[in-house]
């Protein structure tokens, strides 16, 4: 099925393409200090070895902005200078050959102060992000509205797109991020109905690994599930290789990533008569480790009411009984494999996938002694052994 994706202008920021017909980006911000050279590199490769696609570093400092044309030089991906109160480092970013810039309106000064970053970035040939924050809106704002609702986020961004406009400078990139997700929804509602801009979508201060998760995912899979973004980022407090991969797998869940292993597992109930936790954690682990490029839906199911079902209906799909399982391929049952190799028999059928090869069965019958009375209930030929 086509998914709808709302129509913006390309960005370039580096070798990634934001907007237009372009993939949706996924991008993170280092935690070290960015004049600490090699540690902040040593972090933006690691978040590039996670599937980052841009990395953003903070330039709190002069020594920060003094240390940037080392990042640059020294990154894989593109780096992104992130300012806040000085222009001047802006400008020294720039400068240092940065990909982009993310300048947040509401506390980088001066309207000629911003002109100034325009022009330079203009000159480079780079973009900038106008980065609304609801806790870092300008005060006027704030007293007009009195609180960060969307229609103040949206006027905020509105009034610096308006000042790129004047000085000829379209090449933006916009977010209008909030803590609360209801209101970052509508906020990037409004921006998306009445610009054509690409969209950089995130849950600020969204908290916790487990509840920043929960609201990264219900924000930004709203907004990408109606069209809406172009590039994003989950915000988490922990070590932020998580962020990129929890944003991977907000895409994988809607069928717009980069390829890569879906996995479906039951949630379990009381007919369950295996370990699946630990098949679904071990298999898990081992995909995101060994970053599969195919495009695969792996069903991980406890029992035969839904499992059979699950399992035939993905590419690839494992149904328990007592003690071992069936292991589906294109919806046909395989072989059985014993419970103590699942997760094996499941990673050596994703690395050895090949799309144009039909199943095959692989050994003589079992008997329905070897299978469990919920597993021989599935309905097909019969069942190899493994």
């Amino acid at each position: 099925m086509d998914r709808p994706r709302r129509s913006t202008r390309p960005v370039q920021v580096g070798d990634v393409q934001i907007g237009g017909d372009a993939p949706i980006s996924v991008q993170s911000m280092t935690v070290s200090k960015t004049h600490e050279v090699d540690t902040c590199l040593d972090e933006v490769q690691r978040l590039a070895d996670a599937g980052a696609d841009i990395v953003r570093v903070a330039v709190p400092r002069p020594e920060d902005a003094d240390a940037l044309p080392d990042i640059v030089q020294g990154s894989t991906v593109p780096i992104v200078a992130d300012i806040h109160f000085n222009y001047q480092y802006a400008l020294k970013a720039i400068d240092a050959g940065v990909a982009k810039v993310r300048i947040n309106p509401g506390n980088i000064g001066k309207p000629e102060w911003e002109r100034e970053v325009l022009l330079a970035a203009k000159e480079a040939g780079i973009p900038i992000r106008i980065g609304v924050n609801s806790g870092s809106l300008e005060k006027d704002l704030m007293d007009k509205y009195g609180y960060p609702k969307p229609e103040a986020l949206f006027e905020s961004a509105m009034r610096h797109v308006e000042v790129c406009r004047r000085n000829d400078f379209e090449d933006i990139v916009i977010s209008v991020k909030h803590s609360d997700v209801f209101y970052m929804i509508q906020a990037y509602r409004l921006v998306a109905e009445r610009t054509d801009y690409p969209l950089h979508l995130g849950v600020t201060e969204s908290g916790s690994l487990q509840t920043g998760t929960v609201k990264s995912s219900v924000g930004i899979g709203t907004l990408l599930a109606d069209g809406i973004g172009d590039t994003i980022r989950v915000s988490l407090a922990t070590d932020p290789v998580e962020e990129v991969k929890v944003g991977h797998r907000i895409l994988k869940s809607l069928g717009i990533g980069r390829p890569g292993v879906n996995i479906i597992a039951c949630p379990t109930c009381g007919r369950l008569v295996g370990d699946l936790f630990s098949i679904v954690e071990e298999v898990e682990e081992a995909v995101m480790a060994q970053n599969f490029d195919k495009n695969l839906n792996v069903a991980l199911m406890g029992c035969a009411v839904n499992g059979p079902g699950e399992a035939a209906g993905a590419d690839l799909g494992v149904s328990l009984g007592r003690g071992r399982a069936h292991l589906f391929k294109h919806g046909e049952v395989v072989r059985t494999v014993p419970e103590e190799e699942i997760v094996d028999a499941v990673l050596h059928a994703i690395e050895t996938w090949d799309d144009d090869a039909a199943p095959a069965g692989d050994g003589a019958a079992s008997s329905s002694e070897e299978t469990s009375g919920e597993a021989a209930a599935v309905k097909s030929p019969e069942l190899p052994t493994g």
